[in-house]
């Protein structure tokens, strides 16, 4: 049975949105340690079809070299949800179809190892509601935006700290699951 890890960069006020904000602090290179640690052991990789057509140009052409993370992103298996089939094409992906919490379910129950999703917000806030969220990975960053779209929505979502990381350019990690 899989298990879902959730990766987030999000703001004090919880913005997701557009990480570009996130460029002026920097990428410390313990955040890719963490984040390595994050995709290690992932079987699978679990995107709305936004995120997904945001993804796959980023990274279908980037070689090894550019980054050390795109053999993760090129070589996993991608499922895209969303009612639409996405416009971009990328190799490993398939179209799981529109949100289906039961469906979602079966592939944690298919899936021998961690499925992981970054970025995604709708469908992540449908797997938090549905307590389909394993692991909740939040990089929050120092800086408050006022305004864009939030990871978080009206339901009570109550989790257990499992762990944490402070970074030099002020970063921190926040490692949660399931209350």
């Amino acid at each position: 049975m899989g298990a879902i890890a959730v990766h987030e960069f999000i703001s004090l006020d919880g913005v997701i949105e557009d990480p570009s904000w996130t460029f002026e602090y920097g990428f410390d290179p313990k955040m890719g340690e963490t984040l390595g640690a994050i995709t290690g052991g992932a079987k699978a990789i679990l995107l709305g079809r936004l995120t997904f057509e945001m993804f796959a140009p980023a990274w279908r052409d980037r070689t090894p070299e550019d980054d050390p993370g795109v053999p993760f992103f090129n070589d996993t298996v991608k499922y895209v949800v969303g009612s639409q089939a996405p416009q971009e094409e990328w190799n490993n992906s398939k179209h799981f179809g529109p949100y289906d919490a039961d469906a979602i379910r079966k592939l944690k129950d298919e899936t021998d190892g961690t499925i992981y999703i970054s970025g995604s917000g709708q469908l992540v806030r449908g797997l938090l509601r549905d307590g389909l969220v394993d692991e909740l990975h939040l990089f929050v960053f120092p800086v408050a935006l006022g305004k864009g779209d939030r990871l978080f929505d009206a339901d009570l979502t109550k989790l257990a700290l499992n762990g944490h990381d402070v970074y030099d350019n002020g970063v921190v990690h926040l490692n949660y699951g399931p209350a």
